[in-house]
């Protein structure tokens, strides 16, 4: 199944949900129409008990997502309205939804990941990277926020790294990326494709309910004291699964597992 509305391609092949921001001609700057897609698309996903993966990538090879569309932006404000504002509205706030997206979510970056198109991908569980593909938080130069980035940059790298991302608005190379995990693999461009399809199919070859359970719990114990987190019983219990029979009795019998994700 593949269908495409408002520039977003979407695309479901053996559980895993792909989606691609199509507008290379703008180097898939995400337009409001864009970021409402994602928002319904990672919310659909989330709910779907066929798609045990989100995987999320760019078009082309030149850019990732080079943030908001700034043209739409400029756009707005000659005509006197107001452009969007985070966490608020009549929509869900994009990034939060791909946080809250209780499903393993992959970033394929695929090109330079920049502003809101890196929040994109810090919005995801995993990011493998082109070795073209620099990251950073342009925002300051451009008088916007980065509401997304300053909350989640400074739990995912040390503070003075990412206080330096959004103080200078300069990118990290991919190879900086990788040192401070913001990048979990680079690889060259003409590999991107190959080497992403082998991550997504190493996640879900895995037990469905056990994956939506570790994303749940890391995602909600993440702030919790350690005794707190401990007693967090979110998502769906694997230990009472069928899928729990089905994986003990196939590393017995030497087979692969048949996962019905109950």
């Amino acid at each position: 199944m593949t269908e495409r509305h408002n520039d977003v391609v979407y695309e479901v092949d053996e559980h895993v949900a792909y989606l691609t921001i199509d507008r290379p001609e703008r180097r898939n700057a995400m337009s409001t129409g864009v970021a409402s897609e994602l928002v319904r698309r990672f919310s659909e996903a989330s709910i779907d008990d066929d798609i045990w993966a989100v995987v999320l990538t760019g078009a082309g090879d030149k850019a990732f997502c080079a943030g908001a569309d700034l043209k739409e932006f400029d756009e707005l404000a000659r005509q006197g309205k107001q452009i969007p504002v985070p966490m608020t509205g009549a929509e869900r706030n994009v990034y939060e939804t791909i946080t809250e997206t209780y499903k393993p979510t992959i970033a394929v970056i695929n090109g330079p990941v920049l502003a809101g198109g890196c929040e994109l991908a810090l919005a995801c569980d995993l990011r493998i990277a082109a070795d073209h593909a620099v990251i950073g938080m342009p925002e300051a130069k451009r008088g916007m926020g980065a509401n997304f980035a300053t909350v989640l940059l400074p739990r995912l790298i040390p503070r003075a790294v990412a206080l330096e991302m959004l103080y200078t608005g300069e990118p990290l190379s991919a190879e900086e990326a990788l040192k401070w995990g913001l990048y979990n693999r680079v690889v060259p461009s003409a590999d991107l494709r190959d080497a992403a399809e082998k991550l997504v199919r190493s996640v879900v070859a895995n037990a469905p309910l056990t994956l939506r359970r570790y994303k749940e719990m890391v995602t909600k114990g993440w702030e919790l004291p350690v005794h707190s987190a401990l007693r967090l019983s979110v998502g769906p219990n694997p230990y009472l699964s069928q899928d729990r029979e089905e994986g003990i009795r196939a590393f017995l019998e030497k087979r692969p597992p048949n996962w019905q994700g109950r």
